[in-house]
């Protein structure tokens, strides 16, 4: 059977070399650059349940000629993202299932 709806996850790696699977929520591409928001992902049920779901935002920078994803720095940017990013998710998964009635 074909999952067409399995997670998209990527695989980042710290500093200290320490790897990271987060799932990717969603990506919003501008003129200011390419922007990840990244959820994190728990190999036990229970430590899913109890995160708090917050969720990362990294930019993709060009380091050396390799693709990277980076902290965003600038505190002003990463609230102008959460905001487009937040909006997004409501349109994205903000279905509580009911059809809406058409007004007649």
């Amino acid at each position: 059977m074909d999952n067409e709806f399995a997670a998209d996850l990527i695989t980042l790696i710290d500093d200290e070399g320490n790897e990271h699977e987060f799932e990717i929520l969603d990506v919003i591409e501008n003129d200011d650059g390419c922007y990840y928001a990244l959820l994190p992902t728990f190999e036990d049920p229970e430590d899913s349940l109890d995160s708090d779901g917050t969720y990362y935002i990294f930019e993709v920078i060009d380091e050396d000629g390799e693709q990277q994803l980076a902290e965003v720095e600038d505190e002003e940017l990463l609230d102008q993202l959460a905001e487009q990013f937040e909006s997004r998710f409501e349109e994205l998964y903000d279905d509580d299932g009911e059809e809406e009635e058409p007004i007649q």
